[in-house]
């Protein structure tokens, strides 16, 4: 039903990386969400006056309550899509993130509120009333929440959204949810046992662990994380597919919310190439980077020795030795800086955040190895950089 909408709402549905598209499909998705939550609310509603399940009634209200998250998921893509503004000079694109934080605090309340309604039902058992229309309708919200969680995970994957991911965390908490409530309708109907309260808390606890895990990947995005490596191979590719480009480092990825990424790089080009060529180039760069992976980029040129052999050699023995220490360590920015008594290797390290190693370690290290090289006439200068990705 959202990619049929989608296709008469939506112009050009299917390019998934447009911020535009991804603001509509966020609008779209929130407002079938809440026209099928108050659908439930309403048909749970009457089979828990029906039954005069407690589970059942809780449940209802649970969708009520999603109805409100789908409205916050609704606002929130809204104001994500707003442009940059003086107080806001890198837009609004977080406050998707925000909506989705928001959403995993209502499953959280709604799994809390239902262990302790839950806990009240054990102390005063009731007999559930069962009939044909309850089970049709408990069925039949099953069904729709089962839609429901497939639909927004799909979208959430395509359109890479937390608030998405955890509202169909949340319809799949639902599903589990209705599944018990109805497994304890057949139960009473058929054997007379009361398991209303321990179901209702089972449910609860799927809940609170649902809303928790949604709430801390949130709450990482917001924090920030380190990009996918299949975003940093597309920039790598990207950039080093320009013959001028001869090595990439210092990649920083700034995330200020979908469609409001921005990265910083420094590119490697030849010392004594022509600078208005190489700065030419790398304006394409730049703009290449905006039209395919949707993000503004700034480059800085880092000029290195190209064509001297002796350099080039020197290089390629200090990368040994660093590899040697460990093969995901890398080096750039290499000088050789040659005096009467001895000559300097400056030269920086890049180091992937886990490792083993602390800085004083790997410099000892590689100072040591370096020293040994040609009589002692060689002294190492260092600097250590960690990635961010």
């Amino acid at each position: 039903m959202i990619q049929f909408l989608a296709s008469f709402f939506i112009r050009d549905s299917r390019n998934y990386k447009s911020p535009e598209v991804r603001q509509a499909y966020g609008v779209l998705s929130g407002a079938v969400g809440i026209g099928l939550n108050i659908f439930l609310f309403f048909g749970k509603w009457i089979a828990g006056m029906l039954s005069g399940s407690i589970a059942i009634t809780a449940d209802a209200f649970n969708n009520l309550s999603d109805a409100g998250s789908s409205i916050i998921t609704l606002i929130g893509f809204r104001l994500s899509g707003q442009a940059p503004d003086p107080e806001h000079p890198f837009g609004h694109g977080r406050m998707e993130y925000i909506s989705g934080l928001l959403v995993s605090v209502a499953i959280l309340v709604m799994g809390f509120e239902l262990i302790v309604t839950s806990i009240g039902k054990l102390r005063n058992p009731k007999p559930i009333e069962s009939s044909t229309v309850v089970f049709v309708i408990l069925i039949a919200s099953i069904l729709v929440k089962l839609y429901m969680f497939y639909y927004n995970r799909s979208l959430s994957k395509k359109l890479e959204s937390a608030a998405m991911k955890a509202t169909s965390a949340d319809s799949l908490s639902d599903t589990v949810a209705t599944t018990l409530v109805l497994a304890a309708t057949l139960i009473s109907k058929y054997t007379g046992l009361i398991l209303d309260g321990w179901l209702g808390i089972l449910v609860g606890l799927f809940i609170v662990y649902t809303g928790g895990s949604t709430l801390k990947e949130t709450i990482d995005l917001l924090l920030g994380q380190p990009p996918k490596q299949e975003f940093i191979d597309e920039i790598k590719e990207i950039v080093l597919g320009h013959s001028l480009v001869y090595g990439v480092h210092d990649l920083i990825v700034h995330d200020y919310g979908p469609g409001r990424v921005m990265i910083s790089l420094h590119a490697e080009v030849a010392v004594d190439g022509d600078i208005q060529d190489i700065h030419e180039q790398i304006d394409h760069i730049e703009h290449e980077l905006q039209e395919k992976l949707h993000c503004s980029a700034t480059i800085h040129m880092d000029p290195i020795v190209t064509d001297d052999r002796e350099v080039l050699a020197m290089k390629d023995k200090v990368e040994k030795i660093v590899h040697n220490l460990d093969e995901t360590f890398s080096i750039h920015d290499f000088r050789m800086v040659k005096g009467t008594t001895r000559t300097n290797l400056i030269f920086d390290v890049e180091v992937p955040r886990k490792t083993s190693y602390t800085d004083n370690e790997i410099m000892n290290s590689l100072k040591e190895q370096i020293h040994k090289l040609s009589g002692s006439r060689y002294f190492a200068v260092i600097q250590i950089d960690h990635e961010y990705y």
